[in-house]
């Protein structure tokens, strides 16, 4: 009885949600073009980062070779983008990562994604918010700061900021409002401050060529002395200023640059939100994607090669970099175009972070994990109403009240997470036997009698009705017969792509922990190192070796299964780096998320009545054939 109740809760768990692609009716307005999705992509990516992230890093970290930090933070961004990119190709619809999750590894792992998909865009627009009002104050000469510093402050120091930002909530308000307007108005709004934006880091990396010097790429410890003057001892001076020319701080420097840029190319995952909005989903999402990132990293090489350029690294200013260089070449009047640039940034940032906020939750509601109210959409707007004002207000009390500091860090989880269960997930279905239609329609098929196209619908499916009886093997893993998927290669790649999940987090995990001990040689921490690494290359060859999906999309992830495995690999050692208090918060977040989902998802989720409604009729209908039932990991894909 208890273990018929257990393996019941584990089939809901796991159950996948299916995508009828045979309909292209949506609720929302279908009104972004491409070019409405790389300005989303590179309005929402593009960030004040550029304005500060540049300074931070090329001075304490990686010097004039912060622009090859870029490069590689780059490089890695694109591992997860083409997996956003072929995703979008494959799934048009809305809800993104969250998404993805659903059809391919299941329900729990769907509603975690998009539970941290929700705790990231209210951070980030809280967070953004603060940012920009604090920025505005900055140019006045901070008058609304001493003004309400005198007469609200909190005074609740870790929890609650100094002050309440009144300047945020009323910000966030109006693009609340602006987005429940419409979303071409939006987007229209988006495309002006980031072509501002882009235009100021144009002038930018100009003024940086004019006015650079190619010697503050060639430092000598003699310029670095004769340039500062401070009473820290000489040693402690040298050490700050590292071994001089274009890469001071050696690898370890350029290495820990590039994990701190990696966060710079953080946003592009919300064009995959506009499935059902843009007008050729399948073809713009992928080109939006990947266009973003390019132009993304484009502007922060150029920005940082102008920086350095200008002012020799350890001179720099790192709460403001560029109006500093500027002052310092003699373009003083320059700072005004950067104030600019840095609130359109901060703009287009903001609207980024609020764009696939509602989305993401309308997608949930929508699939009955969260409350269906939040899945109404206005009829004449054509946005998600409820789901908009909701999170618009929950991120205005956050930059009302918190002091955020300490929450940024989850952002980080919520996003690496969804990059990482994206790649596992494109790597799962690329290998899974095509199923281009909803079971329902498969079913109708069957009762009807249509055996030529369930054939064709489903090639699995043999002439006689039943599935060809596969068994598993060694010469199945490693030299399958079929040159299409089957079920077993699909399971085979299912199950290989779980482990190979497990033993990359296994992997980071010592290299973080066991960082010390393999420095010294530690022969246990080398020699467990070593045995995970093998079995990973097992995993990964078995995976290799099974039959892909020659189904035709519009873009497909190269070089499977390395790409995604790189991918994964990254997110993970990121993730685990981070603090361990930021992994406790974490931990509430999920247990509050849990509740809501085993208290109310789990009984009200449509794919769990869809399942029942199924069940129900091939339970009435005897012509019901055993060889209809789903592989693991496929969907109506």
């Amino acid at each position: 009885m208890f273990g018929g109740k257990m393996s019941s809760l584990g089939k809901k768990l796991i159950r996948r949600r299916v995508v009828d692609l045979s309909s292209e009716e949506t609720r929302f307005a279908r009104c972004l073009s491409t070019l409405d999705l790389i300005a989303l992509g590179v309005g929402s990516t593009l960030g004040a980062g550029v304005y500060v992230l540049t300074g931070e890093v090329a001075k304490d970290t990686a010097g004039p070779s912060i622009i090859l930090c870029f490069l590689l933070a780059a490089l890695s961004s694109i591992l997860a983008g083409l997996c956003y990119a072929e995703f979008g190709a494959r799934v048009p619809k809305t809800g993104s990562a969250y998404l993805y999750s659903y059809v391919t590894v299941g329900e729990i792992w769907a509603f975690t994604t998009g539970w941290n998909l929700i705790l990231s865009y209210v951070i980030g627009t809280a967070s953004v918010a603060r940012a920009w009002s604090a920025a505005f104050d900055n140019i006045i000469g901070n008058q609304i700061s001493t003004f309400f510093m005198n007469k609200t402050a909190l005074h609740l120091p870790g929890v609650l900021a100094e002050r309440p930002d009144f300047f945020a909530l009323i910000l966030i308000a109006l693009l609340t409002a602006l987005l429940t307007f419409g979303v071409s108005e939006s987007a229209l709004v988006n495309k002006i401050f980031t072509a501002v934006n882009l235009l100021v880091l144009a002038f930018v990396f100009i003024a940086g060529c004019i006015k650079g010097d190619i010697k503050n790429w060639q430092l000598t410890v003699e310029d670095y002395i004769n340039l500062t003057d401070s009473d820290d001892p000489e040693e402690v001076r040298i050490k700050s200023f590292g071994s001089g020319g274009f890469v001071p701080f050696k690898l370890e420097g350029v290495l820990m640059g590039a994990a701190t840029c990696f966060y710079a190319f953080v946003g592009f995952d919300c064009i995959a939100t506009t499935g059902e909005e843009a007008r050729n989903p399948q073809r713009s999402i992928p080109i939006g994607i990947i266009v973003s990132l390019l132009i993304c990293f484009v502007a922060y090489f150029g920005v940082s090669a102008a920086l350095t350029l200008m002012v020799p690294y350890f001179l720099l200013n790192k709460e403001s970099p560029l109006p500093e260089a500027f002052k310092a070449v003699g373009w003083e009047p320059a700072r005004y175009a950067v104030a600019i640039g840095s609130l359109c940034a901060l703009s287009t940032s903001l609207l980024g972070s609020m764009f696939p906020m509602p989305r993401v939750i309308y997608a949930m509601a929508e699939d009955g994990l969260l409350f269906k109210f939040l899945s109404r959409i206005n009829s004449r707007t054509k946005t998600p109403l409820l789901a908009t004002i909701t999170s618009g207000m929950l991120a205005a009390v956050l930059a009302f009240l918190l002091d955020l500091k300490d929450l940024v860090d989850l952002m980080s989880i919520g996003t690496l997470l969804a990059y990482s269960l994206v790649a596992v997930c494109v790597l799962i279905l690329r290998y899974q036997s095509e199923q281009l239609n909803s079971p329902k329609a498969m079913e109708m098929l069957e009762l009807n009698g249509n055996e030529e196209e369930r054939v064709v619908m489903n090639p699995n499916i043999a002439a006689t009705g039943t599935k060809q009886k596969e068994t598993l093997s060694f010469a199945a893993l490693f030299s399958p017969s079929a040159d299409t998927p089957t079920a077993l290669s699909g399971r085979i790649v299912y199950v290989c792509a779980s482990i190979m999940a497990a033993l990359v987090t296994a992997i980071c995990v010592v290299l973080t922990v066991g960082a010390n001990a393999l420095k010294e040689g530690s022969e246990v921490c080398i020699l467990g190192l070593v045995v995970l690494l093998v079995f990973l290359l097992i995993v990964t060859i078995i995976i290799w070796r099974q039959p892909q999906s020659n189904v035709r999309l519009n873009f497909k992830v190269p070089f499977l299964p390395l790409l995604p495995l790189c991918s994964i690999f990254v997110n993970i050692l990121l993730m685990v780096q981070l603090s361990t208090g930021t992994w406790v918060r974490f931990a509430v977040w999920m247990a509050v998320g849990f509740l809501i989902y085993f208290g109310y998802g789990i009984r009200n989720s449509v794919e769990g009545k869809n399942a029942k409604e199924l069940r129900s009729s091939r339970t009435e209908n005897p012509l019901h054939h055993p060889g209809m039932e789903l592989s693991p990991g496929a969907a109506a894909i």
